[in-house]
């Protein structure tokens, strides 16, 4: 249901899947008419939409909205609709898409002594390698489903690597992954007992670590035992808090960059003349346009269409709209990126594109911690892709691609592409 606008005739439909194929029409007019749009959701709870760049930018750092649910107005038994399904009940809350200040100061500077960017710089290999296996496993077909033989299971083996998962454990965690990712394509509430499981299986490895944990770290060490490890003055992270970094760090990890990767592959496959002066830029061994084209498919058709949720302590303007306290705020990322008023031709994908301030991974205190890992996975399975198999195409009319429903992410269910079979 759309609230109608004063004055302006014809809100467009949002939520459908028609809109989930193709957004930015309906996000352009709602930044032209309707810039912070009251609406309701799906799940029938009513929030604030900002859409303008400087708007979205202002809110994702202002400190009057709390990540903190407990400020919503809604009544208790819609709290749940606005987070991750289960993770209330998992006692996952203690996260840090769920805190504020002074909290979220303590937990982000201890998970960050673990999660530093030389951590990621050494993880490089293992991501390649990663890459390459994945590769090798349907190089031979001539065909594959990028979503589900590549995209997804990339991010799962690197985050289960990341973080200290035993190979033996990690297709485990691929499953509760994949029930978490279908969203509303898999049985009624299984998303809710995914969470129970990782959140079961997280507490034990976390205490089996706690118990085996040696006096001084090792090179490499793996996440959770830096997680374990990590303390500020002396003040180390509980198990619980320690539980909840971790499945706040896979469930954000994974997603986003399946969607990296896919909606970019996408993209590239849409777009020859990009695409083809990306492979251009490889095969000379260059990296620039790489690291520049990646930025530009973050802004483009980015991972996450609107930012976690965030709830007004207190009254306040957006975009001249009063926000009274208790109500949930979004940001729409993907409206914001195609801001004309921000970025020259907005709906055009440039992979050169420069001053590519793009808010993909956020803004403020709760800019992505894991934007590093997100970026060398994107770099790295884009570049390999199209090194590798260099005749990559869609193997499927773009009309009948369908997009993942759901309210934060932005993702393709499926890609099936062709190429020329290559030996291993």
């Amino acid at each position: 249901m759309q609230r109608e606008v004063p004055g302006v005739p014809g809100v467009p439909e949002l939520f459908s899947w028609e809109f989930a194929t193709d957004p930015y029409p309906a996000y352009a007019w709602l930044r032209e008419h309707a810039p912070v749009h009251r609406t309701k959701l799906p799940s029938g709870v009513e929030a604030w939409l900002v859409t303008r760049y400087a708007d979205a930018k202002q809110t994702l750092a202002d400190h009057r909205l709390s990540k903190n649910p407990a400020h919503h107005d809604e009544p208790a038994h819609a709290k749940g609709k606005t987070g991750i399904p289960g993770e209330r009940k998992a006692e996952l809350m203690t996260h840090l898409l769920n805190i504020d200040p002074p909290d979220h100061t303590r937990l982000r500077r201890l998970v960050s002594k673990a999660f530093t960017p030389r951590r990621v710089a050494e993880f490089a290999p293992r991501v390649q390698e990663l890459t390459d296996g994945l590769i090798d496993g349907f190089a031979r077909k001539g065909s594959a489903d990028l979503i589900h033989e590549f995209a997804f299971p990339l991010p799962i083996y690197a985050i289960c690597d990341l973080l200290g998962v035993p190979r033996e454990d990690q297709d485990d965690f691929r499953d509760w992954a994949g029930m978490m990712i279908r969203h509303q394509g898999g049985p009624r509430g299984g998303v809710a007992r995914s969470v129970k499981k990782m959140r079961g299986y997280l507490a034990d490895l976390i205490h089996r670590k706690r118990e085996a944990l040696p006096t001084e770290p090792a090179p490499g060490e793996d996440l959770i035992s830096g997680l374990i490890r990590a303390s500020d003055h002396g003040e180390h992270l509980t198990e619980n808090e320690a539980a909840a970094m971790a499945f706040i760090l896979l469930f954000a990890g994974f997603e986003t960059t399946v969607n990296l990767i896919g909606n970019g592959t996408y993209a590239l496959l849409t777009h020859p003349e990009q695409r083809a002066r990306l492979q251009a830029s490889l095969a000379a061994g260059e990296t620039g346009l790489l690291e520049t084209g990646v930025e530009e498919l973050l802004r483009y058709d980015g991972p996450v269409e609107l930012a976690t949720w965030r709830f007004a302590t207190q009254p306040l303007t957006i975009g001249g709209q009063r926000i009274a306290p208790g109500d949930p705020v979004l940001v729409v990322l993907a409206a914001a990126d195609r801001d004309p008023e921000r970025f020259a031709d907005p709906d055009v994908l440039d992979l050169a594109r420069r001053d590519n301030q793009h808010l993909g991974y956020g803004h403020g205190i709760h800019y992505c911690l894991g934007a590093p890992l997100a970026r060398l996975e994107g770099q790295t399975a884009l570049a390999t892709l199209l090194t590798r198999l260099p005749d990559l195409r869609l193997a499927a009319d773009p009309a009948e691609l369908r997009w993942r429903g759901g309210l934060i992410m932005r993702g393709l269910r499926t890609l099936p592409v062709e190429f020329t079979p290559t030996p291993r």
